[in-house]
């Protein structure tokens, strides 16, 4: 039988080469040895998601591949998802989950979701192009600790800034970690606009979450 490393790396290695087939039986094999199906997600396939998301940045993979990858990495998810045992690492904190307005891409939310339900969070998944209000109203309706926001557009991005505002002007804010991300914002855009954290990748705001809203 495979060992641990071995099988986790060929979780990574599968995502980071469009594998969904290979990702699912790494999958598999992960849970015949024995491996935390949390471990696997986070140290196998995010891993793998990283890689590729880091080269969506930079310009060195296109969405075509970023949305392969995210196929492979959710044929193993459906595979390891399950085998989470329900209550395992709970949390007692909510999230509210947005695409704002006016921006259709959501991979990266979705990633973020998936993280997020695993790690024992609940989320408010509200989806793409998203307004302000209802951002604004659903975080204060479920007494959300947190606010996670995604862009993928140079031309929708500032709309994150608006969602932003309105917390302000309703009261809201100092309520809820703010944490922004997707391909074009930055720790300075995240800082001019008044967020409160901005992610680097999806490992990177679930953490942030557990240690800060």
């Amino acid at each position: 039988m495979a060992d641990k490393e071995e099988i986790i790396g060929r979780l990574t290695s599968s995502v980071q080469n469009y594998k969904r087939a290979d990702a699912a039986q790494a999958a598999r094999d992960a849970l015949d040895a024995g491996v935390d199906p949390l471990e696997a997600i986070n140290d196998g396939l995010l891993r793998g998601m990283t890689v590729v998301g880091d080269q969506f940045s930079r310009h060195k993979a296109f969405l075509p591949q970023l949305l392969t990858a995210a196929a492979a990495m959710y044929g193993a998810l459906d595979i390891l998802l399950p085998a989470i045992p329900v209550g395992e690492h709970r949390e007692t904190k909510t999230v509210t989950l947005a695409v704002v307005e006016g921006d259709v891409h959501d991979i990266g939310k979705n990633i973020v979701k998936t993280l997020l339900t695993a790690g024992g969070f609940e989320v408010h998944d509200l989806g793409k192009d998203v307004s302000a209000e209802d951002i604004a109203d659903t975080a204060q309706s479920s007494g959300s600790t947190a606010i996670a926001l995604s862009a993928l557009m140079t031309t929708t991005m500032f709309k994150m800034k608006d969602t932003i505002d309105l917390l302000e002007e309703n009261g809201y804010r100092d309520n809820v970690k703010i944490s922004i991300g997707g391909a074009p914002t930055s720790p300075a855009f995240a800082k001019d606009i008044g967020a409160d954290h901005w992610d680097r990748n999806a490992q990177d705001i679930v953490r942030w979450l557990k240690e800060s809203a």
